[in-house]
């Protein structure tokens, strides 16, 4: 089953979800013009190293199955391997990645123009990734053709973060639209129910 990007919040809850599994505590999504021209998901989560950053750009590519077992205990929202591959395909996308675990200061930094890999380099970056997806459908008119106006797309996107930041209140969330903090979510920290409660109220 491909992975199938309808519009900018499809690639938003993709990016999202991968930068929840790889557990993040921090989470900006920055869109401009309603995701149309550009999407930009930052997280300080467990990052990757050069080899897994080039296999995940592969379909059916997954660090989150080990083995046939782990079928029946799913513990992460990905675990296919279709949707980074699905989303490069369409978009002007660069990856930069750099392990937690990683000392040196250099990240992976992966640049794919319409599914092709472009260039390969080094960059400076924090632990963690960014994923940046420019020009959104710019290689499919008939695709770009349906998308709402800039208004509508952004709506969706938000409505999304919304869902995702209310399920994850350990996370910080952030969200820019079109240079604009749109809000920014301190992570919570909560030991009981209660206190779980409460972290949602707020």
């Amino acid at each position: 089953a491909g992975e199938v990007v309808e519009r900018p919040a499809s690639v938003v809850k993709e990016l999202v979800e991968n930068a929840l599994d790889a557990e993040s505590t921090r989470i900006q999504v920055e869109i401009a013009a309603g995701g149309r021209s550009l999407i930009r998901v930052t997280d300080d989560g467990t990052g990757m190293g050069r080899d897994d950053a080039l296999l995940c750009l592969e379909r059916h590519a997954t660090s989150k199955i080990r083995s046939a077992e782990d079928l029946a205990s799913i513990q992460t929202m990905g675990f296919r391997g279709e949707a980074l591959p699905s989303i490069a395909s369409v978009c002007r996308f660069v990856l930069t990645t750099r392990e937690r675990s990683d000392t040196s200061g250099e990240a992976n930094q992966l640049i794919i123009q319409g599914g092709n890999l472009a260039e390969v380099k080094a960059a400076a970056s924090p632990p963690g990734t960014t994923v940046e997806v420019r020009q959104l459908f710019f290689n499919l008119p008939a695709r770009r053709k349906f998308l709402r106006s800039d208004e509508t797309e952004r709506a969706h996107i938000q409505h999304y973060l919304t869902l995702a930041a209310l399920s994850h209140p350990r996370v910080g969330f952030t969200f820019i639209s079109d240079g604009r903090i749109v809000w920014q979510l301190p992570p919570l920290a909560f030991t009981s129910e209660a206190e779980r409660g409460a972290a949602l109220q707020e």
